[in-house]
């Protein structure tokens, strides 16, 4: 649209979308930051707003960007576009994230980096560039572009907080995908009535009839570009009192044709000029000029378009509108579109961008052709070491389409397939493995096209099916590659024990029995023992894998170092070890694995690391630190749009005793682990259930839950310590057959455990079924043991069961002494509802006790006891802002509220007492 059009209409009746952007500047210039996503179809006015903001920006520094349809399979070109004025302050921000900004940017080689990590060095570097002046990012047509582009900049407009920043995008409807969820909408439709009248009359030269009108307004639904451009492709009788025919298409392609019909009225030359500049993402005007020679086309015949109003020609090129470069390429025979893209790609320097020279000759190519494939090939090599992981997709697939060779198409398309994994495109990626499975490529690729049939199924949603895919994948690869194979049954047997009862033929028995009948490895890894171990366990029992299994975790704790490929290993390492009782192992384990996520930037992994550790924490008394890393989990959540179920977050409120917050979360989980096929996370929801339920003293309820949890047919760590809660949930409800079985089942694994853990839970339980001196004996006994590990919870439950059973048995000095501990201790450990229980007891014995009143500590927010207790533990603002994904302006925002709240001037008083 024209300048002239832009002032007559573009803002009629914008008073309230102006008002929004008014408050966006407002905020960036005295911080906090604002992101905000304007949405709206084709043509509406999402751009004249974004030009408005800019205009009103004053006193701020403005980078814009754009979405461009052709580039949307080249990785960060976007955010290069929107980042490369700001570059020169890479040397303000932390060194591993300006080395990953080098390497996704291609400036320089090294490790693909992960995107989130790149996320929080965008955020660093917009912080970075604001210190001077307020900053304004616009990134326009969002929906176009490239998927490492979108997932960056959405991250890091999330973690806006005390930043002078402001990051605002426009996109079409419908803006499908979840980096979009969650961001402020300011929602741009249609002019009213009067307002569409008279942009309609002030378009339309002479009389318009009335009715001709009334319908061009409705048909338009006020839509400003298509009140300008529809009436165009009206004759003068038409305009006059004459009725056209219906346009059933959408608003949008209507728009399209009147800019087609344009076109084509135009001089060859100039179409075929027009052509190649939509074909050319970047409006790079020398790179036009050497295509339009290569094709001897004049620059002149540009003239016509731009008299048409269609397109400016000068430093860079820019069309009317993004519609009108969209119109031009779709309506172009595809052999025209061919010449263009050759033209383009002849003109491009390979050296200087062979990316985009190859994304050219893609779509130049007529027929399959090797030596393009080759060049895709490479670029998808770039675009890994980059980082791109969606471009690595896009290029294999489009090379897959070219190659000639059967077997070799086979092949790339595996890649492929690999590559859309991990972007999360599974349609894609199963599209791609039907035709890596068309070609003999030999019987290790069938098997790894097995695999990752089994893969996908899997990451989609943990379906049904993995189990017995990632089992068929494990045998077929056996005597192909044992190492693979073992991993594959690592696999298997972790899907298993989430699906449980939702398998059958491929459950952790199955498994077990695969990896029992498999080829010792040589060397074995300490990972191969893992795996032993676990078939040892769902094949001779527990007291059989208990040796096998502590070796294993020996070795697992005697490498100091892990890396990425350790990862899956050191997850099912923790689990082995909560379910061996092996408390020290457990926490050392599941802290190494938490370090190693976070090194990486892993956020994909992170977060259910982080779950196990929050549990670790709670179970060690460590409610704060339990409580920091829930809070941790919920904002990488709300930064990446993950899905993870709040196990951590459950298992927090049910020790506490919260029963508002807790049963939401409870019902939320039960069925994200229905729907998902996760029998574990059914199990662990009724342990939470039962815990909740012990608290608050309502034990038949309690009953009822734990013997569901105990009812699941494999037998594992959330298992184990469900037994307890039946105990005294059965004793206390008078039904002691319940307590008597579940008693049984737990001295079974607690006695071939043997750690200090096991032992007491279990003289705890046999405590409550027993009477007089015996279960004197086994409360004290269980309190030499717990006292000897990390799990203080369990310490303080035997204190508060051993001082209900003194009181009953009404010696109350000694009651009272018992009760005292019981309530210090689940008070620090935030059991507030366990706490409950022993101050009642105390009161019944006779020394009534005051609820502890609110310290300043419980006066800040989750965040802000994050960073206190991160600070306190010597982190500096920076190392906290990469923990938390925050920039380190934000930190040092909440440390003064911190400050203020604690009464404090020192990051010193912050550290934790002796």
């Amino acid at each position: 649209m024209t300048s002239d059009a832009a002032g007559t209409f573009e803002l009629r009746d914008r008073r309230v979308e102006c008002a929004v952007l008014d408050g966006v500047l407002a905020d960036v210039r005295s911080g906090p930051g604002r992101a905000l996503l304007v949405r709206g179809e084709a043509g509406v006015g999402k751009s004249a707003l974004l030009d408005y903001l800019v205009g009103r920006s004053a006193g701020c520094r403005v980078v814009r960007a754009a979405g461009v349809e052709s580039e949307m399979e080249l990785p960060f070109a976007g955010l290069h576009q929107l980042c490369a004025p700001m570059l020169d302050r890479l040397d303000r921000i932390p060194g591993p994230q300006a080395e990953a900004l080098a390497v996704a940017f291609g400036h320089s080689s090294g490790s693909p980096p992960d995107r989130f990590l790149i996320g929080v060095a965008v955020l660093s570097l917009l912080a970075a560039a604001s210190e001077d002046q307020p900053l304004l990012c616009v990134i326009d047509d969002g929906q176009w572009l490239d998927q490492a582009s979108t997932q960056t900049l959405t991250f890091a407009s999330r973690r806006l907080f005390a930043e002078r920043i402001g990051v605002v995008f426009s996109v079409r409807e419908p803006a499908a995908g979840p980096e979009w969820r969650g961001l402020p909408e300011l929602a741009v439709g249609g002019l009213p009535e009067d307002d569409a009248r008279a942009l309609l009359d002030s378009a339309v030269p002479g009389r318009l009839d009335e009715r001709v009108r009334d319908r061009i307004v409705a048909e338009t639904r006020g839509n400003p570009l298509a009140l300008l451009e529809l009436p165009r492709g009206l004759t003068a009788a038409e305009l006059a009192g004459g009725f056209g025919r219906p346009d059933l298409q959408p608003l949008a392609s209507q728009i399209e044709l009147s800019f087609v019909r344009r076109v084509r009225s135009l001089p060859a030359p100039t179409q075929r000029l027009l052509l190649t500049a939509a074909a050319e993402p970047v409006g790079d005007m020398t790179l036009l000029l050497r295509a339009a020679q290569a094709m001897d086309l004049p620059m002149s015949a540009g003239a016509p378009a731009e008299a048409a109003g269609l397109i400016e020609l000068g430093s860079r090129v820019r069309f009317r509108h993004p519609l009108v470069r969209t119109a031009i390429y779709r309506a172009a025979p595809p052999g025209d579109r061919r010449a263009v893209h050759q033209a383009l790609a002849q003109a491009i320097d390979p050296a200087a961008d062979p990316d985009r020279r190859a994304w050219h000759r893609a779509h130049a190519a007529a027929d399959a052709d090797e030596e393009v494939a080759a060049e895709l090939v490479s670029s998808a090599d770039r675009a890994q070491r980059r980082g791109g992981v969606a471009a690595v997709a896009e290029f294999l697939r489009r090379a897959t389409e070219l190659t000639p060779d059967a077997e070799t198409r086979a092949i790339r398309a595996l890649s492929a397939a690999e590559a859309a994994l991990r972007c999360g495109a599974f349609d894609v990626a199963l599209r791609l493995l039907h035709m890596a499975d068309q070609a003999a490529a030999g019987e290790f690729h069938q098997a790894r096209v097995t695999l990752l049939r089994a893969q996908v199924a899997f990451a989609s949603g943990h379906d049904m099916a993995a189990p017995r895919l990632l089992l068929e994948a494990g045998r077929r690869l056996e005597p192909l590659d044992l190492e693979l194979a073992r991993d594959t049954y690592r696999d298997a047997m972790g899907a298993a024990l989430l699906a449980g009862a939702f398998t059958e033929d491929s459950g952790v028995r199955a498994v077990a029995l695969a990896v029992r009948a498999a080829p010792a490895p040589a060397p074995q890894r300490p990972g191969d023992q893992l795996l032993d171990s676990l078939a040892a366990l769902y094949t001779d029992g527990y007291a059989a894998a208990v040796p096998l299994a502590r070796e294993a975790l020996r070795a697992f704790r005697a490498e100091d170092k892990s890396s990425a490929n350790d990862q899956p290993w050191l997850w099912l390492a923790g689990i082995t070890a909560a379910d061996m009782w092996d408390d020290e192992s457990w926490a050392v384990l599941t802290e190494r694995h938490v370090r190693v996520a976070r090194e990486l930037g892993d956020l994909s992994v992170l977060p259910l690391t982080l779950n196990s550790l929050a549990v670790v924490r709670l179970l060690s008394g460590e409610r704060a630190a339990a409580v920091s890393l829930v809070a941790e989990i919920q904002a990488i959540g709300e930064a990446t749009g993950g899905t993870l179920a709040p196990y951590g977050a459950l298992v927090l409120a049910a020790w506490h005793g919260d029963e508002a917050a807790a049963t939401p979360l409870i019902e939320a989980s039960t069925a994200d682990a229905m729907a998902r096929g996760e029998d574990s996370g059914v199990v662990v929801t009724h342990w939470a259930r039962a815990l909740l339920l012990n608290g608050l003293a309502r034990y038949e309820e309690a009953a009822t839950a734990a013997r569901a949890a105990t009812e699941h047919p494999t037998e594992s760590g959330v298992v184990y310590w469900a037994l307890p809660e039946l105990v005294e949930a059965a004793v206390r409800s008078g039904r002691p057959e319940w307590a008597a079985a579940a008693c049984e089942r737990l001295a079974a694994t607690a006695r071939a455990s043997g750690t200090d853990w096991a032992l007491g839970v279990l003289a705890r339980s046999e405590a409550l079924l027993a009477s007089g001196r015996t279960a004197e004996e086994l409360y004290r006994q269980a309190i030499d043991h717990l006292g000897r590990t990390r799990i203080r919870t369990e310490l303080a439950r035997a204190h508060l069961l051993y001082g209900e059973w003194l009181r009953r048995e009404n010696r109350l000095k000694e009651a009272r002494g018992r009760l005292r501990t019981a309530h210090d201790l689940l008070t620090e450990a935030g059991a507030a509802a366990f706490a409950g229980r022993a101050r009642q007891e105390l009161a019944a014995a006779g020394e009534p006790v005051t609820e502890r009143a609110a310290r300043p500590r419980d006066t800040l927010t989750p965040r802000e006891a994050d960073v206190a207790r991160l600070a306190g533990d010597g982190l500096t603002n920076a190392e906290i802002g990469v923990r938390l994904l925050l920039s380190p302006h934000t930190v040092e925002w909440h440390l003064s509220k911190v400050f203020t709240k604690l009464g404090i001037t020192s990051r010193r008083q912050l550290r934790p007492r002796d």
